[in-house]
């Protein structure tokens, strides 16, 4: 597994696996109710250009194996791990924990003191071994449709110089 810097030819591969991912991982804590509100697939072409815009303007990493890409992550300047996906056919092979690394990396440094983000119920306990505290359970609306998600916090070591 190699993991590189976004490209923008990456966004299309990135968006299918987004939506496959909420559509199968995610399925045994969200209802297909929430799942589409979460990813519709009629929003797919609508999501390309914003998704481009967004992962170009983030700290963005892809994890490729083979060429292909099996998981991506994004934090933007302040701190905030927006996106953190893993393909469902490479689940549970530490693609997640590297993304995560990376970023850490990244983060301090540029000083990040701390790294925040909003965990679906699915992700909170991989955050939690990598040392994320849940700060507050939060049910945010999303075309309509309730969805719980977790506010989750990593304070970052020092900075050594």
């Amino acid at each position: 597994m190699r993991i590189e810097k976004f490209q923008e030819a990456d966004v299309e591969e990135i968006l299918t696996l987004f939506y496959e991912t909420i559509h199968t991982v995610n399925a045994k804590d969200y209802t297909k109710e929430e799942r589409n509100a979460w990813a519709p697939k009629a929003d797919f072409t609508e999501k390309l250009e914003t998704w481009k815009h967004s992962l170009q303007k983030n700290i963005t990493f892809v994890a490729k194996i083979d060429g292909d890409i099996v998981g991506f992550s994004d934090m933007d300047d302040q701190g905030y791990l927006d996106r953190l996906f893993v393909h469902k056919d490479y689940q549970g092979q530490g693609i997640a924990k590297k993304l995560v690394q990376h970023l850490e990396a990244v983060a301090r440094e540029r000083q990040i003191g701390k790294i925040q983000t909003d965990a679906s119920i699915t992700a909170r306990p991989f955050f939690e071994k990598q040392g994320y505290a849940v700060l507050r359970k939060q049910r945010i609306k999303r075309k309509g449709v309730i969805i719980t998600n977790y506010k989750m916090t990593k304070q970052l070591n020092e900075v050594k110089r």
